[in-house]
């Protein structure tokens, strides 16, 4: 008796087509941001949309085409050079949120897999945050730190 190996997050979620119109309909909403426009290095957001797609593929089961082209994801590392403040995060996830609904609608995700993959995308969004204003109020500025000794 042979066992199929249960299928991967990838699968269930609807496979490629899923995350091709998730991504596809992200980037609908990045177009149109200019705070988050501002953070592509290229004009077209087109190769940005396939990064993207392909990360999300991968990170879900589906094919490693991203690590083998780009090797290992290093999301911080690769979001540094940009400015990605509270802001910025709010408005990746507002758009992101507002695609992943269109997506539902259109493949019929189950709503389990609609909360995990939204706790992991919020997730990654709060660990891509590196500018905290100095003058935001709760966090010690480096004066404020040095008085308490």
């Amino acid at each position: 008796m042979t066992h199929e190996p249960p299928p991967t997050p990838f699968d269930a979620m609807g496979g490629e087509a899923f995350f091709t119109t998730l991504v596809r309909r992200f980037y609908e909403g990045v177009a149109v941001d200019p705070v988050l426009t501002a953070m592509y290095p290229e004009e077209d957001l087109e190769p940005a949309e396939r990064r993207l797609r392909l990360f999300l593929i991968q990170y879900w089961g589906g094919p490693g085409t991203y690590s083998e082209e780009r090797g290992h994801p290093r999301l911080r590392m690769r979001h540094n050079p940009y400015v990605i403040d509270d802001d910025a995060r709010d408005r990746w996830l507002a758009h992101m949120r507002a695609a992943l609904d269109l997506a539902l609608d259109e493949h019929h995700l189950d709503p389990s897999w609609e909360q995990e993959l939204w706790r992991y995308l919020v997730g990654a969004a709060i660990a891509m945050v590196n500018h905290v204003p100095a003058e935001q109020p709760g966090i010690p500025v480096q004066d404020d730190v040095e008085e308490t000794r």
